[in-house]
């Protein structure tokens, strides 16, 4: 993920987002989690481990259709660079 996209994402971190491919390893059933913020959706993302979730083929949609997703990997870079920054208004 070059600098370009990770200032867009800060940008964006209060655009709605949705989240795919979330299983909940308590029930082995995938949890759609939508109408969060972009920002919330990276945490989530980069944290589910530790809070019951796999989250591996997880994806992040957000913005204008044609926007690429993010993935797991993208979210715990984004969540480590910018970390509470992403949370702000």
């Amino acid at each position: 993920m070059d600098d370009a996209v990770s200032t867009a994402v800060l940008a964006s971190r209060g655009a709605k987002a949705e989240i795919f491919g979330v299983i909940d390893l308590t029930s082995k059933n995938e949890t759609r989690i939508g109408a969060i913020s972009l920002g919330r959706a990276i945490q989530f993302v980069a944290n589910a481990s530790v809070l019951g979730y796999h989250v591996r083929g997880a994806m992040v949609f957000y913005g204008e259709p044609g926007t690429p997703s993010l993935r797991k990997r993208d979210c715990d870079r984004l969540w480590a660079k910018y970390g509470g920054a992403l949370l702000q208004p």
